[in-house]
């Protein structure tokens, strides 16, 4: 490619992603100002965002990928947070979950509208059904990753199913941590967030190992008492 075919290519990479870039960032200051998912339109998003039809969708098939755009740039951020959440094998660990955690719900609480959007259309877009499952699962396989590698070093009991708890604490705390976000201001963020941390670190990532089972008491069989003698002698 020549030099000028080049910078050619470039300045049309770079227009693109910019026009993507005010297409999205439009629909999540909509989302944001409050407006349901569902009651956005293409057109809404070509008026506010300044562009055309065409334009539109030169770059997007529909709303619901510029939802799964905005969704997939927020993964990447909760994923980059979820690989550096090990909290190690010292005495901080709550200490440092806790901290991944407040992390964490600060970028939901700052992204609530998109997370909020894309739970909803995950319920009849199968597109963003899709995503959304495949979102979650590719956090469930960090943490899993995360525990087994902690089991290998003897930081977590292998009595541990890894499968199991990373499936709990991920799909149910990312239920908590949605839930949480429609019902609190932001008050009971820290108290979440120590909260989560503890629940992660007792039931998974630092639960004590499980007591071997206790012998049973020897049996120590009596001959059988004579009916004669349960009644005594006369």
């Amino acid at each position: 490619m020549s030099p000028v075919s080049r910078r050619l290519s470039d300045h049309h990479a770079a227009r693109a992603a910019a026009t993507r870039a005010l297409v999205a960032s439009t629909v999540e200051r909509l989302l944001t100002e409050g407006e349901p998912y569902s009651e956005i339109s293409v057109q809404r998003i070509i008026e506010e965002a300044g562009v055309s039809r065409a334009t539109f969708y030169a770059h997007f098939h529909g709303k619901s990928d510029v939802l799964v755009h905005l969704a997939d740039t927020l993964r990447e951020s909760l994923l980059a947070l979820a690989r550096k959440g090990d909290p190690g094998t010292g005495d901080d660990g709550i200490g440092r979950l806790t901290r991944f955690f407040t992390d964490v719900i600060a970028l939901h609480r700052a992204h609530q509208g998109v997370l909020g959007a894309v739970r909803e259309a995950a319920t009849y877009d199968a597109a963003v059904s899709d995503f959304y499952t495949a979102d979650l699962e590719g956090f469930d396989e960090v943490v899993r990753t995360t525990l087994l590698s902690r089991q290998a070093a003897g930081a977590t009991p292998a009595c541990l199913d890894v499968t199991v708890a990373s499936r709990i604490i991920v799909w149910g705390g990312n239920q908590a941590i949605a839930h949480h976000l429609r019902v609190d201001d932001g008050s009971g963020d820290a108290a979440l967030a120590r909260e989560l941390a503890a629940i992660w670190w007792y039931g998974a990532y630092g639960r004590p190992a499980a007591p071997d089972p206790s012998p049973e008491p020897e049996r120590r069989d009596r001959p059988p008492v004579s009916l004669s003698r349960a009644r005594g002698s006369g």
